[in-house]
């Protein structure tokens, strides 16, 4: 049964498991939920008490590229959890895990252009603690239930839907009325009900709002 957990509680469980060889924490939630916020909390404070020893890897750099999803016909469902290359990303997880190589460069997705930069981030052989963070990393059905053989931790963020639906109004705020409304409604609430009904059970809970 999961158990709720706060920020100091939990980076002090991710430091012992990761204190003699790398370990992978699984943030996930769902958009808006503040996935990444948490995530970096815990980074900055691994890396204070032991630096250079923690490090975040977004799901979000394994975004399908437009050039891939406009033939799909995919490009207005982009977040969704078709428009993700699963199979890359688990790959990804499983190189971080064995850390065989001196360094590995991962993708990081640049909400400013919609672009995933691939080698965007260098994640060296001395981190010991790796935080990913997205919506459907502990998905339980399809390709995405590969990924949970990677984690040694994994955390659902838990957010009221009202609170949610807030948060993701001032993100999408400066779209026109109907891109507005069909990113609000018809693409991240339900991709967050998605994550919230049909995500395995987590370890812990990380409840806010």
């Amino acid at each position: 049964m999961s158990k709720d957990i706060d920020l100091d509680t939990l980076v002090a469980i991710i430091a012992e498991r990761g204190a003699k060889s790398r370990s992978i924490t699984a943030v996930a939630g769902p958009p808006g939920a503040g996935k990444s916020t948490l995530a970096g909390l815990v980074v900055e404070k691994l890396n204070a008490a032991d630096p250079g020893s923690a490090a975040v890897v977004p799901m979000d750099g394994f975004h399908y590229d437009d050039l891939v999803l406009v033939p799909k016909g995919l490009r207005p469902r982009k977040g969704a959890p078709e428009t993700f290359d699963v199979a890359g990303f688990s790959h990804m997880l499983g190189r971080l895990r064995s850390n065989a190589e001196r360094e590995i460069a991962v993708p990081v997705f640049d909400r400013a252009i919609e672009i995933a930069r691939a080698g965007a981030r260098m994640i060296p052989q001395s981190v010991r603690h790796l935080v990913v963070e997205g919506n459907y990393i502990l998905l339980k059905n399809g390709d995405w239930a590969d990924l949970q053989r990677h984690y040694d931790t994994t955390v659902l963020i838990h957010v009221p839907e009202a609170e949610l639906r807030r948060r993701l109004e001032e993100r999408w705020k400066d779209l026109p009325p109907d891109a507005f409304a069909f990113k609000l409604d018809a693409n991240d609430l339900p991709n967050g009900r998605l994550v919230m009904t049909e995500s395995a059970e987590p370890e812990f809970i990380f409840r806010q709002g």
